[in-house]
């Protein structure tokens, strides 16, 4: 096999990730697409949000706090990756709800009926 010498070296990678670059940038997906894929591979905060109101909202009588955990059962997501997932009204949620069920003490912030 033919070695090669810095400067040979030098000009052929340029030449190969130029090619990859042209042939591959033609296929590529534009940005709203890769958004769009990321958002279906991972979770994001809104969308772990509306799964969990659909769950809650499709299962009557099932709490957030359950739905939670059968989210991240059904879908092999570790339960501790859930508080960076959790949005503010969904918190507010399980903070009533929690309190509801005396799992915590009650504040005496007033709370509009629902």
């Amino acid at each position: 096999m033919k070695s090669m010498t810095k400067e040979s070296t030098l000009s052929y990678f340029p030449n190969i990730l130029e090619s990859l670059l042209n042939s591959n940038y033609k296929s590529m997906p534009e940005n709203n697409d890769i958004n769009k894929l990321l958002e279906s591979k991972f979770y994001c905060s809104r969308k772990f949000s509306e799964e969990i109101e659909t769950l809650v909202k499709d299962n009557k009588g099932m709490k957030y706090i359950d739905a939670i955990i059968h989210f991240c059962e059904k879908n092999n997501v570790d339960i501790e990756t859930v508080p960076k997932l959790i949005s503010k009204p969904l918190k507010e949620k399980i903070k009533c709800e929690a309190m509801d069920l005396n799992f915590l003490k009650k504040t005496s912030h007033a709370k509009l009926p629902l």
